[in-house]
């Protein structure tokens, strides 16, 4: 795999935004944190879903219009992302949702 599954959010979120690229890197792994993962760990399943439940609120502060279409676009894009690995040995969606009711 020659682009990691943050990587390719972080250049997808650039192309749908102003943001600049530290800044699209830095919302990305606030919204990972919040949810108890980090770039390594999150699945492509798991980071649709923070994008879908974290991500609108992050880019709403950061001034960007219409955040819900943006991860709308976004989450779309990663559920197409191919990790390469076959297989996902990650949480499942339903675990990330219990994460961020903790939070």
């Amino acid at each position: 795999m020659s682009e990691s599954l943050f990587e390719f959010v972080a250049e997808t979120l650039l192309k749908k935004t102003d943001l600049e690229n530290l800044e699209a890197r830095g919302t990305i792994r606030l919204a990972l944190k919040s949810s108890g993962l980090t770039a390594r760990e999150v699945t492509p399943e798991q980071m649709a879903v923070i994008i879908t439940q974290v991500m609108p609120r992050e880019l709403r502060v950061r001034g960007i219009e219409n955040p819900e279409g943006v991860c709308e676009a976004l989450a779309q894009a990663v559920k197409g992302f191919d990790t390469g690995d076959g297989d996902s040995d990650g949480a499942s969606p339903e675990d990330v949702f219990r994460r961020l009711s903790r939070s």
